[in-house]
C-alpha cells in the first residue's frame, strides 16, 4: 500500500536541531549505492547443505559475513531457455549492501511465467528453513517478514505472479518481465525496468501493460532505459548504473522498510534521470509537515528553476535543507528582499523552512 509518512514533530525536531532529525540517514546517499557495497559477500550452495526445492533446479545464495543482522532475502529466477548465470550479478550486489539473495535455476528451461513463479515462492521456503538450518551461517539472521523476488523476462512476469500467489511477498523488482494477459492484483510494491527498444518484450506490449494493470493502491514504479535491449536491467549496472541505485533503493525502501531511501527515489534518483526514455511513478514517500505558526505566506514558482518568491506578512528566518538534513542556505526574509536564489542548486527535492513551517521545493 501506499507509504505516506506523516511526521507532527517534524517542526518541533528541526527548530531544536534539525541535524538531529536526519542523523540517521546521513550515510544514505546516491554516492552510498557503489557498486560492491560496503559488505564483504560469501555463498552457500546446495553442496554446503541448503534445500533443494522440489520447484527449481539449483540455487546459490550470496550473503554479507560482516553486516549485522536480522537480513530481507530476494530470490531472483533467470528467463525462458536462461540459466542463473544471466541475473548472477544481481547476486553480490545485494548481498554486499545487506540484502541475503537466492538466485535459482529452473527445472525446465522452457517453464512459462507462471512455473517460474512457483518456483520463486519455493526459493522463499528455502530461506525460511536456512533461518533455522542448525549449521548455516544465517542460522536466526534472516528476517522472514522481508521478503521480495525478482526476474528477467519471463522470469520477470513469475515475479509479478508470484505477488499474486503469496501475499506476504513485501516487493518486487521484474526486469524486463514477458507476460502476456496478466492478472496482477497484489499490493506488493513493484518496481518494473524496461529496455526502450526491447526486441523480445517490447514495453507495449509487456512492461507498460504489466504496470497499467497492477492496481493503483499498490505503489509502482517504471523505469525504462534509453535505447535499452532485453538484457539492459540483468545487472546493477545497466543504464550506466541507474538500474542497480533505484532497485536497492526500492527495495531497501519497501522490503527492508527503511525510510532514509525514501528522498533518494523521490530526490535525484527520479527527477529528470539520464538513463531513462520515460518513468511511470505511483507511489508516495514523503514528509509531510504541519504548520504552525502567525503568518501569512505564499511561495512560488514551485517548481522553479532559479529563483523562489516568498510573500510574507513579516520579517522572517528561513533555511534551506537537502533532503538528508544538510544545511544548505540562510538568510532573512522582508519587506524589501522577497526571494530566494535555488539557481545554484542541483536538480532534486529541497525543504525550504520560514520559521515555523517547512516546505518542498522542487528545482528543475
Amino acid at each position: 500500500m501506499k507509504k505516506i509518512y506523516a511526521l507532527a514533530i517534524f517542526f518541533l525536531l528541526t527548530s531544536l536541531a534539525p541535524n538531529v532529525l536526519f542523523a540517521q540517514c546521513e550515510d544514505v546517499t546516491i554516492e552510498s549505492l557503489i557498486n560492491p557495497g560496503p559488505y564483504n559477500v560469501a555463498t552457500l550452495t546446495e553442496a554446503d547443505g541448503i534445500r533443494n526445492g522440489p520447484n527449481y533446479l539449483g540455487a546459490t545464495v550470496y550473503y554479507p559475513t560482516n553486516a549485522q543482522p536480522p537480513f530481507a532475502s530476494i530470490a531472483i529466477v533467470p528467463g525462458f531457455t536462461a540459466l542463473p548465470s544471466s541475473v548472477e550479478e544481481w547476486g553480490p550486489f545485494y548481498a554486499s549492501h545487506g540484502i541475503v539473495t537466492i538466485i535459482i535455476g529452473t527445472n525446465s528451461l522452457f517453464d512459462l511465467p507462471e512455473v517460474r513463479a512457483y518456483a520463486l515462492i519455493d526459493a522463499l521456503e528455502t530461506m525460511r528453513q536456512e533461518n533455522t538450518r542448525s549449521t548455516s551461517p544465517l542460522e536466526n539472521k534472516l528476517d522472514v517478514d522481508k521478503f521480495a523476488v525478482s526476474g528477467w523476462s519471463m522470469g520477470g512476469g513469475g515475479a509479478q505472479r508470484a505477488a499474486v500467489l503469496d501475499g506476504t511477498i513485501k516487493g518486487v523488482v521484474a526486469l524486463c518481465p514477458w507476460l502476456t494477459n496478466p492478472s496482477l492484483d497484489h499490493d506488493s510494491p513493484v518496481l518494473i525496468f524496461s529496455g526502450q527498444n526491447d526486441p523480445t518484450a517490447p514495453p507495449a506490449q509487456h512492461a507498460d501493460i504489466h504496470y497499467n494493470v497492477t492496481p493503483n493502491t499498490t505503489d509502482k514504479l517504471l523505469f525504462e532505459v534509453k535505447n535499452g535491449n532485453h538484457s539492459v536491467a540483468n545487472s546493477p549496472t545497466g543504464g550506466n548504473g541507474a538500474v542497480g541505485k533505484i532497485a536497492l533503493s526500492w527495495l531497501k525502501l519497501y522490503v527492508d522498510e527503511d525510510d532514509c531511501y525514501c528522498p533518494l527515489l523521490t530526490g535525484e534518483l527520479l527527477v529528470d534521470p539520464p538513463a531513462a526514455s520515460k518513468v511511470l511513478s505511483s507511489f508516495e514517500c514523503e514528509l509531510l509537515a504541519i504548520a504552525d505558526n502567525n503568518f501569512d505566506i505564499s511561495i512560488y514558482p514551485n517548481p522553479t528553476q532559479d529563483f523562489v518568491n516568498i510573500n510574507i506578512s513579516a520579517t522572517a528566518q528561513f533555511k534551506v535543507f537537502s533532503v538528508l538534513g544538510q544545511l544548505l542556505l540562510t538568510g532573512e526574509i522582508n519587506q524589501s528582499e522577497k526571494q530566494i536564489d535555488f539557481s545554484n542548486f542541483a536538480k532534486g527535492i529541497y525543504y525550504l523552512r520560514v520559521e515555523n513551517e517547512m516546505i518542498r521545493i522542487i528545482k528543475n
